[in-house]
């Protein structure tokens, strides 16, 4: 019996058992459903190839596409208090921290990090909608102060990537209240004349865009981003009126000067870069849409950027 339980069985094993696939080893683009190899997708910025849709990526790999080659240093904001209102709906507030945790490996929504773009050394924050939608509570409040506090001490310009459904209902009036603390963090930005630049990606919403996602001196946003705060739906039922197509769409608001450019993602990098030489030059005001925290007109910066 040894032959067959030596030779015939495996053979015959082999031969009914099933060819086990990695998973996500294709990915359909949600615009026009095409199936994407993931390592196309990957060598592609997470950008369809067919149809340019920009899809949604880690704060991880958003702070390694910014910083030149890749190079940047964690930086590491203060420890947050987690549950405080000890929220539950029909599941723990604290059981959905620990399943975003464990799927993207960071304790919240926020990463901020140091490096240089351009040549020029910046520290960015970058929300990751991985986590939990992106939302906005107390440790992504301090995250942003931090990085905030960090470009003044170390005199630097900073860039805050936004991806996110708004403030986090888990922590209630918690997470309001992180909407002016973000907004007089940016103003201390602001204040030491340094130079605030937003990146809004796909979907800046909520209390994130009516807080620090719309301060920027300049607002850059990706292809067809949506950004706004409620919903269309929930704006065509108050107004009772059929939206316009684009609605809150990156290229709508370039349209109507809420936004003062788009950028594809490969061209991202090289657009802060330009944006940064510009704003601290010394003969161009290094803050304010408008006017600059010294009264200077910036509208010949934004002229200068369209033109570049």
């Amino acid at each position: 019996m040894s032959w067959l339980t030596n030779l015939v069985r495996p053979k015959l094993r082999a031969l009914v058992r099933k060819t086990e696939v990695p998973d996500k080893l294709w990915v359909k683009c949600p615009k026009c459903e095409q199936m994407i190899f993931h390592r196309e997708l990957e060598a592609n910025l997470n950008v369809c190839p067919r149809c340019d849709h920009h899809m949604r990526l880690s704060a991880p790999r958003r702070l390694e596409l910014l910083f030149d080659d890749g190079r940047y240093e964690v930086v590491d904001g203060p420890r947050a208090i987690h549950d405080p209102l000890k929220f539950r709906d029909h599941r723990r507030y604290t059981d959905r921290l620990k399943d975003a945790e464990s799927a993207t490996g960071r304790s919240d929504a926020m990463l901020v990090g140091k490096g240089r773009v351009g040549g020029m050394p910046v520290v960015v924050a970058a929300l990751d909608f991985e986590f939990m939608g992106g939302s906005m509570g107390i440790a992504v409040g301090d995250s942003l102060i931090a990085a905030a506090r960090l470009a003044v001490r170390e005199r630097t310009p900073l860039i805050v990537v936004s991806s996110s459904g708004g403030a986090r209902m888990q922590e209630g009036i918690l997470a309001l209240m992180q909407l002016p603390r973000t907004v007089i963090a940016v103003q201390e930005v602001k204040e030491a004349g340094l130079p605030y630049i937003t990146v809004l990606a796909d979907p800046t919403t909520g209390g994130v865009s009516a807080s620090f996602g719309m301060l920027g001196d300049v607002a850059i946003a990706e292809p067809g981003a949506v950004i706004g705060f409620a919903g269309p739906r929930v704006i065509e039922e108050t107004i009772r009126q059929t939206l316009p197509a684009g609605f809150q769409r990156a290229e709508y608001l370039l349209e109507h000067g809420m936004v003062d450019m788009v950028a594809r993602r490969a061209e991202l990098r090289g657009a802060l870069a330009r944006v940064l030489s510009l704003l601290t030059k010394p003969s161009l005001p290094s803050a304010g849409r408008e006017r600059g925290a010294d009264g200077a007109d910036s509208r010949p910066v934004l002229q200068l950027l369209r033109k570049t």
